[in-house]
């Protein structure tokens, strides 16, 4: 039966409709040209300085997204020895990868130096258990110090990373020492200086102080004859999950007027040359994709409750964070409002809300929602929750699909277990 598109949701050029009945709900869909426009977006905003986008794989690492993101230079911000291997994988340089986190095992310190990547150290403790490694391997590794800049972005509290109660960072008033420890010890090379405040931040002028902080401690370092080769401010840059706020999310080029008047002013006052290096997630994948999923029931009780196949073993932020995402129905795109539906999922919590409260056309069973804006923090937080296989992935240009993620199967769920001999 042929469809008219216009009734549909179009994304990335294609009928969601159709790739829902090609490929099964639940189903993730990116479009590539989208991506690559995000990142080319920062690239150009920031070609004014000596700037490096390492792209943050904790918001989505398929591996074919990676490999997009890296024919168009990007580099990467790791935070486990699997990010790692995957941004390898996809042909990213190993000098343009920088492995972060606060609670590195040695395994992965290890790996770290035997791939070359720069690490962003954490804690004194992993200073000292890093050169260990080094000296073990006899190889020189590259570090950044991780600063707590107590920098604090209006955002969800477990998203705000620059606070002095946060877990990240050495504090900034013991940063100056944690320097002059690494530049003593065995092949550490102290290259730079790292921080991130937070995520989905939609005032860029904490930026600003953060950059000036950061800046400070670059003099101060100058003044007792420590050079560097590059600042990372970090991401958390956000974007427009609501209709009201896609209008005023602010861009890479709000970001750029935020950081570039303090980073370059100083650095110019100091006479040095600093690369700057950035790490945008969300920024870069959220508006990419949206879940496809179908419609199980619809219940009329204390509210109208519309049962589809994804719960928050596929997306997380909603139960998580209080996260707004923006749904519509897929195959009634140009229908009115006719009614207030909330949107749950199939996992047995009655948490497992996605949305509340939405004004949507009739909605029957057998309909298809999409969810927009999931690029970032969507599958890369799925579970298999539930017993519920993991979905399949799509990526959509030009009008031709392709996938890259196949949907799991119930042997996926026990495909690692093992029962002991006793118990057979």
């Amino acid at each position: 039966m042929i469809k008219e598109a216009s009734k549909h949701l179009l994304f990335g050029g294609m009928d969601v409709v159709e790739l829902a009945e090609r490929y099964g709900t639940p189903l993730y869909v990116t479009d590539e040209s989208k991506l690559r426009a995000n990142l080319r977006s920062y690239k150009e905003a920031f070609e004014t300085t000596d700037a490096d986008i390492y792209y943050a794989v904790k918001a989505n690492g398929n591996l074919a997204l990676l490999k997009i993101l890296a024919s168009e230079g990007a580099g990467a911000d790791v935070f486990s020895a699997g990010e790692l291997h995957l941004t390898k994988l996809a042909g990213i340089p190993v000098e343009r990868i920088l492995f972060n986190g606060n609670s590195k095992s040695t395994e992965e310190l290890r790996e770290a130096v035997e791939s070359g990547v720069k690490v962003s150290v954490d804690s004194l403790d992993e200073l000292r258990a890093l050169s260990a490694v080094a000296e073990e391997q006899g190889k020189d590794v590259e570090i950044a110090i991780r600063v707590n800049p107590d920098v604090s972005p209006e955002v969800h509290p477990k998203i705000a990373t620059g606070l002095k109660q946060s877990k990240f960072g050495i504090p900034f008033y013991d940063v100056t020492s944690a320097c002059e420890e690494a530049k003593k010890l065995p092949y550490i090379l102290l290259a730079g200086l790292h921080c991130h405040i937070g995520s989905q931040i939609l005032d860029v002028s904490v930026f600003s102080e953060a950059t000036k902080k950061m800046m400070d401690l670059v003099e101060i370092l100058s003044e007792k004859g420590i050079a560097l080769k590059f600042v990372d401010l970090g991401g958390g840059l956000g974007i427009g999950y609501r209709r009201e706020e896609k209008e005023i999310a602010p861009t890479p080029k709000d970001l750029a007027a935020a950081i570039l008047p303090v980073f370059d002013k100083k650095r110019h006052e100091l006479g040095i040359n600093l690369k700057l290096v950035l790490e945008p997630g969300r920024s870069i994948v959220g508006s990419t994709t949206v879940l496809l999923s179908r419609v199980n029931a619809v219940k009329r009780a204390y509210k109208n409750f519309v049962a589809i196949d994804a719960g928050f073993n596929l997306l997380i932020r909603p139960v998580m964070y209080d996260a707004y995402h923006e749904v519509v129905v897929a195959n009634k795109i140009n229908e009115r409002a006719s009614g207030l539906y909330t949107i749950v999922g199939p996992v047995c919590e009655s948490g497992d809300i996605i949305a509340k409260d939405r004004k949507l056309p009739k909605v029957e069973r057998g309909d298809l929602v999409s969810i927009l804006d999931v690029g970032a923090y969507g599958f890369s937080m799925s579970s298999q929750y539930n017993g519920r296989p993991r979905c399949a992935e799509v990526l959509v240009c030009d009008g031709k699909a392709d996938l890259i993620r196949s949907r799991e199967s119930i042997e996926d769920l026990i495909r690692n277990q093992r029962i002991p001999a006793r118990l057979k």
